[in-house]
């Protein structure tokens, strides 16, 4: 058999193994199910991802309870563009939009208390990243991601767009404090 000419036998598949493609075959069955069990255990011990809770909304109403918030706890503005500094009480719910090419509003946190945080998308699929720490949440349209944040280290984090989202991508950055009490 060669590339050129068809295998003599049609059925390639009731062909014998060798003791080489069985061996391969073994080692990938079992890498697959060494990489199946490490996931959950990657999740609950691995410390990566936050575990969320998500639901169906619309844009309309995410944008409505997010400019709640901003309107009842804004302590100052930011920027050129004067984005709404947000500051939430300890253990309340802390809304922050994705959209074309922006996080809006910008979040101060206080350390050591926990927060619900609330994403979503307005347009497109967007990447909630937290940086310097690992942190890393895809952001969609029609849906509303939430899950509980305890800051424990003070200081200015950048919030970076890790997912593709058009011409402006490389500009869609933020900022989130963490302050002291």
């Amino acid at each position: 058999m060669s590339a050129i000419h068809p295998p003599a036998q049609r059925i390639w598949w009731k062909q014998p193994l060798d003791k080489i493609e069985l061996a391969w075959i073994l080692i990938a069955f079992v890498w697959c199910l060494v990489m199946f069990f490490m996931m959950p255990y990657w999740h609950v011990y691995g410390k990566q991802n936050l575990s969320n809770e998500t639901y169906r909304t619309t844009p309309e109403i995410f944008a409505k309870k997010t400019q709640e918030v901003v309107d009842k706890h804004t302590v100052r503005t930011e920027t050129e563009e004067k984005i709404p500094v947000v500051r939430p009480p300890a253990g309340g719910d802390v809304y922050l939009i994705a959209r074309l090419w922006a996080w809006w509003p910008i979040l101060e946190l206080e350390k050591g208390k926990t927060y619900r945080l609330h994403l979503s998308a307005m347009d497109y699929q967007h990447g909630f990243s937290l940086q310097p720490e690992n942190i890393n949440v895809q952001v969609l349209p029609g849906y509303e991601h939430v899950m509980n944040v305890t800051p424990n280290r003070s200081g200015e984090y950048a919030i970076v767009c890790n997912e593709f989202c058009g011409i402006g991508h490389h500009k869609m950055v933020s900022k989130l404090y963490v302050v002291d009490k």
